[in-house]
């Protein structure tokens, strides 16, 4: 009987202790982690209790040493407004608060002759200091309430990735970027601000131990503001040196996907967007598709030294040009060198040279090659609008198809697929996917962080090999070897595409210029894409992206303190 009391006592005391452990954490979420929440829906109800205070999860940044920047966050203010039924005296309201806001005199007056509504709103996002003026006039019916909204400190900064936050219809939600395609995490759904006290401290019970995908949080990136920062400064000058309709540049890291700076030129102020038109919030570098150019060489003679059809000291003839199914294509100059190696295929960027590799490959492997890099999907990233690139001349029974795409024509794809593309060569042969957001923190329940994902496209040994070729197009050809770094190893590509016009055919006068390159050759720390869309003056990438890639190669040099190979 005693060793029962016993047992039933210590039952008793695990329960006891567990509710109080259950109520301590669940006050450690209300109080704590959500106290202020709770405060600004205090200090609303008693102004305007049918009203919920605007709320809504954060965006971080996250700098190379851990520390989380806001870059969507919120904004505290007030509004000011009157109960027109209440107003004694509207002349003397308005005389007494026309020094501290300003107040439309028409329209103080249209709304304050409503004498059968209990509420107008006069000003808003009105600061503290000035708020509280008006409380100590203490006039009846003029109020003031807390109100917060969306703020981007960063203004400009990466606005195409973040996205707004805008009506559709009554609805207020992400609209653009990761405000969108996050929106169930960063979307708050209103509760009754009169909620019991005890109610809220023992409901959802089951969120404060499991979490999944949809619940609400806040979302950290792999963005690094100083590297956005310094990339978005680049494609300024770049625009407006070259007096071009577009730049854009992508920062990521090969080895794991994570996209560290990424923008394009022109862009908007997400805090003040009202006179833009639709397509500036569009994102270029995942939602527009493009002919790449001569970089897709490097991914043409990487899958010739993968399926063993060539080697880095194999040999062809140069004859300038080669007429496939009836059409003529040649070097970008029209002249022949003859019997070349292959490295002359990336250091003097040979069409001839990329489509012999692509023949001796064969159209069916070639094509595959092309797939296995990720050209015929979306890139993965987390972000809206992910576009399918255009590829149907890889299915193509004609050689001439197949010859063009080997050099960047005819296949069009995003910025962001064809730098998921090139990584491969710099990670060592893995297919990686990238991505923007590094982990999501959840209100209830624990963070959720990216896993990478990859499969493998190349063999090591042919990455190492494409690595060296392409770090010898740096040390030797780039700007006549005038531009690479004495400890430092660089693997580059230029790339001057063709235009496709309305009419069919290409431009003669319009070109995307592109440009990647990674380094340190064999241990890639970061890879970089630039491209330029229509500059004037000059007809190759390598003088209009050349130094700004090795401006942003040096600053992350000496940013991340990277240790020099050789």
């Amino acid at each position: 009987m005693k060793n029962s009391a016993n047992i039933r006592i210590k039952i008793l005391s695990v329960c006891v202790v567990f509710c109080g452990v259950f109520l301590m954490t669940r006050l450690y979420y209300v109080q704590i982690l959500h106290g202020e929440e709770f405060s600004l829906r205090a200090d609303r109800q008693y102004v305007r209790p049918n009203h919920s205070l605007f709320n809504r999860g954060t965006i971080f940044f996250e700098t190379k040493d851990g520390e989380r920047i806001p870059a969507a966050t919120l904004k505290t203010g007030y509004i000011v407004s009157i109960n027109p039924s209440l107003l004694e005296n509207p002349k003397d309201t308005y005389v007494a608060i026309e020094s501290l806001i300003d107040v439309d005199k028409e329209d103080f007056f249209s709304k304050a002759s409503k004498v059968d509504d209990p509420y107008e709103e006069i000003a808003s996002r009105v600061n503290q200091e000035t708020a509280d003026a008006i409380l100590d006039l203490q006039m009846t019916g003029l109020q003031v309430s807390k109100e917060k909204w969306r703020y981007y400190p960063g203004g400009e900064m990466a606005a195409q990735t973040l996205g707004i936050i805008a009506y559709s219809g009554d609805e207020l939600a992400g609209r653009y970027g990761l405000e969108r395609s996050y929106e169930q995490v960063l979307g708050r759904t209103e509760g009754n601000v009169y909620v019991n006290f005890f109610a809220e401290i023992f409901s959802n019970i089951r969120d404060v131990v499991t979490y999944s995908e949809d619940k609400e949080g806040d979302v950290v990136t792999t963005i690094e503001p100083n590297v956005q920062a310094f990339l978005e400064q680049k494609l300024r000058d770049t625009q407006e040196e070259w007096d071009s309709v577009q730049v854009g540049g992508i920062v990521i890291d090969p080895q794991t996907g994570e996209v560290v700076a990424l923008g394009s030129y022109p862009t908007f102020n997400p805090n003040d967007f009202s006179g833009e038109s639709l397509s500036a919030f569009i994102n270029p570098l995942v939602e527009d598709v493009y002919e790449m150019g001569s970089i897709v060489k490097a991914l043409t003679v990487a899958a010739g030294l993968d399926s063993g059809v060539i080697t880095p000291e194999s040999t062809y003839y140069d004859a300038g040009y080669l007429v496939l199914n009836g059409s003529r294509i040649e070097n970008y100059d029209g002249k022949g060198r003859g019997t070349v190696p292959m490295q002359e295929i990336l250091s003097q960027s040979l069409n001839t040279g990329a489509a012999y590799v692509a023949s001796e490959l064969g159209n069916e492997i070639f094509s595959q090659y092309m797939f296995d890099y990720g050209l015929g999907e979306v890139s993965g990233i987390d972000l809206p609008n992910d576009t399918l690139g255009l590829t149907a001349n890889l299915n193509s029974p004609r050689e001439i198809e197949h010859a063009t795409a080997s050099y960047g024509q005819g296949v069009a794809v995003t910025p962001m697929t064809i730098t998921r593309a090139l990584s491969v060569l710099a990670n060592g042969g893995r297919l990686i996917t990238p991505h923007i957001v590094k982990e999501v923190n959840y209100i209830y329940g624990l963070p959720n962080k990216t896993e990478i994902q990859e499969k493998r496209v190349l063999k090591e040994g042919t990455a190492e090999d494409i690595s060296r070729m392409l770090t010898t197009v740096v040390d030797d050809a780039l700007l006549g070897g005038t531009v690479n770094l004495e400890r430092y190893s660089i693997a580059a590509k230029t790339g001057t595409a063709q235009v496709a016009s309305e009419d069919g055919g290409y431009y003669d006068d319009k070109y995307l210029h592109t440009f990647f390159g990674y380094f340190p050759s064999y241990d890639a720390k970061f890879l970089i894409f630039l491209y330029v869309k229509f500059p004037q003056g000059e007809r190759y990438a390598s003088h209009t992206l050349t130094y700004p890639f090795m401006d942003m190669t040096n600053f992350l040099i000496n940013y991340y303190d990277i240790p020099p190979d050789r």
